[in-house]
């Protein structure tokens, strides 16, 4: 029998591979819009991050998540990431 292939992913906080359903995704779709992607499913450019509070802080501080997706992330984005990190 084959063993199933886990999909891992990069946390732009830690810098650690960890596997994808343990992540939240932040999507910058065709029309520059970012949005988060508690699915994985949504079209367009990803970028992850742990469900910890000190991650996105330091992807935030660092300025890594808004340098994957290529644009600035408004507040109200980061807010909304934080309570879903939160919760």
């Amino acid at each position: 029998m084959k063993v199933k292939k886990i999909p891992m992913r990069m946390c732009t906080g830690c810098m650690e591979m960890k596997p994808k359903k343990e992540l939240i995704r932040v999507v910058k779709n065709k029309e520059g819009e970012i949005s988060l992607d508690l699915t994985g499913k949504k079209p367009g450019r990803g970028a992850y991050v742990c469900r910890n509070v000190d991650c996105l802080e330091k992807s935030f501080k660092t300025k890594r998540l808004s340098r994957n997706l290529e644009t600035s992330i408004s507040q109200e984005i980061y807010d909304d990431l934080r309570k879903a990190v939160e919760a």
